[in-house]
């Protein structure tokens, strides 16, 4: 079966000639949880698109410990930024919900982003929404509750994915955000007993949205509207499930 590269929304929002200068160098590829794509200092050889995979990059600390930076979903790529003078990964690249993705060669990405306007101007517009989101990211880690925070999060997820289960572990989540377990925990058993989520083994299901969305804090719909603004389409519409 042919493998259906334009399920990455960034990939589907390309022309389709410019679709078709890139498409035989695409492959499918299957991504494992928690599998790392690249460590920090890496030369960066491939982009990967994802479908259902989601792909964190974190930033390690010299004690190990990690923080979330960006999260890239279906609706861009990761290692297209990091790769553009030095090629080195800026921090670790881990997938953080397993699925398949579209991987490419950078020298043929970037070969055909700077033969083909387009093409260059759509990864342009990426590219400043990244880093609007990063910007706001970074920004949300120092000075907002975890409560909030944590929704954010698991919203960013929601958006990534076609399902309300979502697989997350306590521990996990608590490395994304950069927080102690114990934290994490509480916050989580406020969510569940406010009737947001609820929680298994392994897992936390998304069962009331609206009330994440009026629970987190203002950096979630900010990060939405610029990606509406400068990609529309690639984000579905908000409280659609």
């Amino acid at each position: 079966m042919k493998a259906n590269h334009q399920r990455n929304r960034l990939l589907a929002a390309l022309e389709p000639a410019d679709f078709a200068s890139l498409e035989a160098h695409l492959d499918l590829v299957e991504l494992a949880l928690k599998q790392v794509l690249y460590e920090p200092g890496d030369i960066i050889r491939h982009v990967y698109f994802p479908h259902e995979a989601i792909i964190s990059l974190v930033n390690v600390m010299e004690d190990g410990a990690t923080t979330e930076v960006a999260v890239f979903g279906r609706e861009g790529a990761a290692g297209l930024l990091s790769a553009l003078v030095t090629r080195e990964a800026f921090g670790r690249y881990i997938v953080q919900m397993s699925g398949t993705a579209s991987r490419i060669p950078f020298e043929h990405l970037n070969a055909v982003r700077n033969a083909r306007p387009n093409l260059g101007q759509l990864m342009m517009r990426y590219g400043e929404a990244f880093l609007a989101q990063t910007f706001q990211t970074v920004s949300c880690n120092a000075v907002h509750p975890v409560e909030a925070r944590c929704c954010r999060w698991i919203l960013s997820m929601h958006d990534r994915t076609d399902q309300d289960s979502l697989p997350l572990t306590h521990e996990f989540l608590a490395e994304m955000l950069g927080v102690q377990r114990s934290g994490v925990s509480v916050v989580t058993r406020t969510l569940q007993t406010a009737g947001l989520i609820r929680q298994s083994k392994g897992s936390i299901t998304v069962i009331d949205r609206e009330g994440l969305e009026e629970t987190a804090c203002e950096c979630y719909g900010k990060i939405r509207r610029l990606f509406e603004r400068l990609l529309p389409g690639t984000f579905p519409p908000a409280l659609s499930r």
